[in-house]
């Protein structure tokens, strides 16, 4: 496993948090079921020339659940607050999958902090749930499943997590996550807290987060910053919406790149990705 050997490891606003390398902050989250270890090969490579920050979001992996709830609103202030008492008003972000929805977030309600944003594998979430209609949403289970308002989707996880989060770890990938990397995803998921932390952040996915987005496309706010939107290429399968098209709504700075992989860019293709954050943050 490449791992973050010349990284510090910090518990910062409550979460926890590794980075390393000095120049400009650039803030890196991660997705589901992942830890910060999903960025290894990225951070690693990105601190020669920066600052690199990686937390685990709340509830997964080290980090502790929130006090004040799941809302993508909430996770950017506290990595908003993490970030400035890392002695960093101004920096980069950029996320994948959930982390990029968290990332979205704090460059809308954050311009100030926010310089350069990148969004990996994902759509914001109002127009995603727009998205997926008919058996598309048969790939989209998981986003019904985890967001029920009662404890049944804990309870039928609890009985063979291994199995549920696995589930996505191998079909999601191109080309298989290293065994030892998937073994400590999976080892920190399988605890009731665990269990419930993500279930809780899919239920603010679906019953506020969608709305935050919508009252800022009523007021009409966009993104300020240079932007970066990237996915994997669907190959075969057609999409339900246009991944350009529904970022260009949002970002008039709009620069996006298609590899051929699987959803987990950041580990399946870190070269190019790390090449396109490179790039982002000279705009």
């Amino acid at each position: 496993m490449t791992n973050f050997a010349d990284f510090a490891d910090d518990t910062t606003a409550g979460l926890s948090v590794t980075h390393g390398g000095t120049g400009y902050p650039v803030l890196l989250l991660h997705g589901f079921p992942q830890t910060h270890l999903a960025w290894r090969h990225v951070a690693t490579s990105l601190a020669e020339d920066f600052h690199v920050i990686c937390p685990d979001l709340p509830g997964y992996g080290a980090s502790a659940p929130p006090p004040a709830g799941y809302a993508k609103r909430t996770t950017a202030a506290t990595t908003v607050a993490m970030m400035r008492e890392l002695g960093h008003d101004r920096f980069a972000v950029v996320g994948h999958d959930r982390g990029a929805l968290v990332a979205f977030r704090a460059a809308l309600d954050h311009p100030d902090a926010v310089t350069h944003l990148g969004v990996l594998d994902v759509i914001p979430t109002l127009d995603n749930w727009a998205a997926l209609t008919g058996a598309v949403g048969v790939f989209g289970f998981h986003l019904y499943l985890l967001a029920q308002p009662s404890d049944l989707p804990e309870r039928m996880i609890a009985a063979d997590p291994d199995t549920f989060f696995g589930h996505f770890l191998d079909t999601w990938a191109a080309d298989p996550i290293p065994a030892d990397v998937r073994a400590a995803y999976l080892a920190t998921t399988r605890t009731p807290e665990a269990i419930h932390a993500i279930c809780e952040d899919y239920r603010a996915g679906a019953f506020v987060d969608p709305g935050h987005d919508q009252a800022d496309r009523d007021a009409g706010r966009r993104l300020t910053m240079p932007v970066l939107a990237m996915w994997q290429d669907p190959s075969e399968v057609t999409l339900p919406f246009d991944p350009q098209q529904v970022w260009a709504r949002w970002a008039p700075d709009l620069r996006t790149q298609v590899l051929p992989c699987g959803h987990f860019l950041p580990e399946e293709r870190p070269k190019d990705v790390t090449a396109a954050i490179r790039a982002l943050l000279t705009r």
